[in-house]
C-alpha cells in the first residue's frame, strides 16, 4: 500500500455506482422480473457485459436523463434476446437505481475518511436517484456533481472539470477514487489527477458492468474499508 502520500490531498472525490453502491447486484436484481416475464435465461456475466456495452453507447449520444438511459438499455438487452420491453418495464428499470444496495463497508469508510478529508462525488446519474443512494451511504458529500448537472456522462471530462470549479483547488490536491477504469481512471489521469482503484471485482474475469479499459492508478485496494484504514492512518 506504499507509494501514495495522503498528506498531499485535501479532497477525495468518488465515483458512486460500482465503487460505493453495488450496482452489479442492483442491476441483476432489477433485471430478474423483466427477464422472467419474457422467459429469458441468461448468465449474469453475459448480462453485465451487455449492460456495459449498451449503456456506454447510449451515454455517448445526446444527453438524456439516466432513467431514460437505463430504459433504453433494458430495451436493447431484451431486443438482443428476441423480446420487447414494455414502457412500464423500462420505467421500473430506470428507477431501480434508488433500490441498488450500498456495499457493506461504504458508509463506515466514508465516515472515517470524512474526518480527515472533504468529500465529493462525480456520478453518472440523475439528482434524485443519487439522493436516494446518498441516504444509503449515510454521508453528506461536500460537493455533488451529477450527469444531470453537466449534461454529460463520464468518461466525458466535464464532470471532473465542474468539480474542479466548485472545489477551487488544483487537481494536485484532489484524489479520485473509483472502480471503473473506463468511466473514471482514464479521464482522471488525462486531467492530471492521482487515483485509487477500488477493485471491487477482485480478479474476476472480464470487466462486468463497465466496458474494458486500461489505466494506471496510483493505488489499488480491494474495498473501501481498506482505503479508509490506509488513508486515515497514513
Amino acid at each position: 500500500m506504499a507509494g501514495l502520500d495522503f498528506d498531499r490531498f485535501d479532497v477525495l472525490t468518488f465515483d458512486c455506482y460500482g465503487t460505493l453502491i453495488d450496482w452489479e447486484a442492483g442491476i441483476l436484481a432489477a433485471l430478474r422480473a423483466p427477464l422472467a416475464a419474457h422467459g429469458i435465461d441468461a448468465a449474469d456475466e453475459r448480462l453485465l457485459e451487455s449492460f456495459a456495452r449498451h449503456e456506454a453507447e447510449t451515454e455517448a449520444g445526446p444527453y438524456r436523463p439516466y432513467r431514460e438511459v437505463l430504459g433504453d438499455v433494458l430495451a436493447a438487452l431484451l431486443e438482443g434476446r428476441g423480446a420487447v420491453a414494455s414502457p412500464d418495464e423500462q420505467a421500473a428499470f430506470g428507477g431501480s437505481v434508488a433500490d441498488w444496495p450500498a456495499f457493506p463497508d461504504s458508509a463506515a469508510a466514508l465516515a472515517g475518511l470524512h474526518q480527515r478529508f472533504k468529500l465529493g462525488v462525480i456520478t453518472n446519474c440523475d439528482d434524485d436517484l443519487f439522493a436516494a443512494s446518498e441516504e444509503k451511504l449515510e454521508v453528506k458529500f461536500d460537493w455533488v456533481v451529477t450527469a444531470q448537472q453537466t449534461r454529460r456522462y463520464k468518461p466525458n471530462p466535464r464532470g471532473f472539470e465542474l468539480m474542479f470549479e466548485r472545489v477551487g483547488l488544483p487537481p494536485a490536491r484532489i484524489l479520485h477514487v473509483a472502480q471503473s477504469l473506463y468511466h473514471d481512471h482514464v479521464p482522471a489521469k488525462r486531467l492530471g489527477l492521482s487515483t485509487v482503484w477500488v477493485d471491487r471485482r477482485g480478479g474476476q474475469p472480464g470487466s462486468g458492468a463497465t466496458p474494458p479499459a486500461t489505466a494506471t492508478p496510483d493505488l489499488t485496494v480491494p474495498d473501501m474499508a481498506t482505503l479508509a484504514a490506509v488513508a486515515v492512518l497514513a
